[in-house]
């Protein structure tokens, strides 16, 4: 939905449940003419897309989000000042769920940290 429009990877390492991924955000996209104009910010609601997409990729398949325990929107992403960020995903299969572990971050400045549960789709 998102990649490849609002955002490309630049790099992205896998190791059995957990991926780390380098994120580019495409300061051109439409959707920062009204997020707002003259000062951009990714979204939280595209943060989070981005984050299920990730964990899509990781997994081969499609998944639905079922729950947030804990999601912290900590600081904003203007695609100018921080066009690069890291994304890692980290899941467990347990009782029929996929539970999550995310980040969106820069260096030592988290922009969002997520743990929740989607299930297959």
């Amino acid at each position: 939905m998102l990649a490849g429009k609002l955002y490309t990877l630049e790099q992205e390492q896998t190791a059995g449940e957990a991926g780390t991924y380098q994120v580019l955000w495409n300061a051109a996209h439409p959707v920062f003419e009204g997020h707002f104009p003259g000062r951009p910010v990714v979204p939280g609601v595209c943060m989070m897309q981005t984050v299920q997409e990730l964990l899509e990729k990781l997994l081969q398949k499609k998944v639905l989000f079922k729950k947030a325990s804990q999601q912290k929107f900590l600081n904003m992403i203007d695609p100018h000042v921080h066009p690069r960020v890291g994304a890692t995903v980290q899941y467990k299969l347990q009782d029929g769920e996929i539970k999550v572990t995310a980040s969106l971050k820069h260096e030592d400045l988290t922009f969002m940290k997520f743990q929740g549960t989607f299930v297959d789709a």
